[in-house]
């Protein structure tokens, strides 16, 4: 990875500051940029939060915490993602706005950094062509939360170079993670098996034909699954599982991607999970 040393993050939510600490951990040097340079601070400060937490329970060296943060460095400008070799966005899950995004990063970033995007569902090729080097933008989607979950799912979009997939693969893989390439399809590997499941959850409960603690409690102790599929939604949040049900939905036209009506009335509702203290559950 000797030609890969500076990884730009944009996003200061939760998975931006997991992305910041995977990067920074596996050596990186990592610029994290947000709207504001609060934000941006507070990213590396829920990093310091995270490490910490490893230094009590002896999973991580005193030192090595010390050098990751200082691999971290914040700030508000876009310019500041120039010379990176990589930056990855995480903002919000609207297409519009990572198309704009990408469009400027274009204009930002030097002519052989890779552009990715952490999309768990959009087209990575519709961001692609907002830039004059489709070649060299990819999907790479981390899963939430990025330090603990090994898989990582690098996309390839038909613009992309077989060169900018090789690098993300190994940028992934040097970040300690299980790399699978997978095709610009929504919803990619995981979420295209995933949410069609949790969907038919919420219809399974609307239809009465078990309470969603006993549709929960059934998964986990039928299927082995850590969490039953009402509390995963609550985890994700709400409404960006209803996006990506949307998104499946456009691509595919198949009744499961259809939204169960619960889910949206929950949105109405703002009842968005874990985020907002309650969704399936209250927390």
């Amino acid at each position: 990875m000797s030609e890969l040393t500076t990884v730009g993050i944009i996003g200061s939510g939760i998975m931006g500051s997991g992305l910041a600490e995977v990067a920074a951990r596996a050596g990186f040097d990592v610029v994290v940029r947000s709207r504001t340079r609060a934000s941006a601070d507070d990213v590396k400060a829920t990093v310091d939060t995270s490490l910490k937490r490893l230094v009590a329970k002896g999973k991580l060296e005193h030192a090595e915490r010390t050098g990751t943060l200082e691999r971290i460095s914040c700030t508000d400008h876009l310019g500041r993602l120039a010379e990176c070799d990589l930056v990855i966005e995480s903002v919000v899950e609207d297409l519009d706005v990572k198309r704009a995004l990408f469009a400027e990063l274009e204009q930002i970033v030097k002519a052989d950094g890779i552009l990715a995007t952490n999309t768990s569902t959009l087209p990575v090729v519709e961001l692609a062509i907002q830039t004059q080097r489709p070649d060299r933008v990819c999907g790479i989607h981390f899963f939430n939360p990025a330090p603990m979950m090994k898989l990582v799912e690098v996309v390839r979009p038909i613009t992309a170079s077989d060169d900018t997939i090789k690098t993300a693969l190994e940028f992934a893989t040097a970040c300690g993670k299980d790399a699978i390439e997978v095709a610009d399809r929504a919803g990619f590997v995981v979420n295209a098996l995933l949410f069609p499941y949790l969907n038919n959850a919420v219809r399974m409960w609307e239809q009465g034909t078990a309470s969603k603690e006993d549709i929960d409690i059934a998964m986990q102790g039928g299927c082995n699954f850590p969490m039953g599929p009402f509390a995963l939604l609550d985890l994700v949040g709400i409404d960006t599982s209803l996006a990506i049900l949307a998104a499946l939905y456009e691509e595919f036209r198949e009744p499961n991607y259809a939204a169960a009506p619960t889910l949206r009335r929950m949105v109405s509702a703002g009842k968005l999970g874990r985020k907002t203290g309650e969704g399936f559950y209250r927390y």
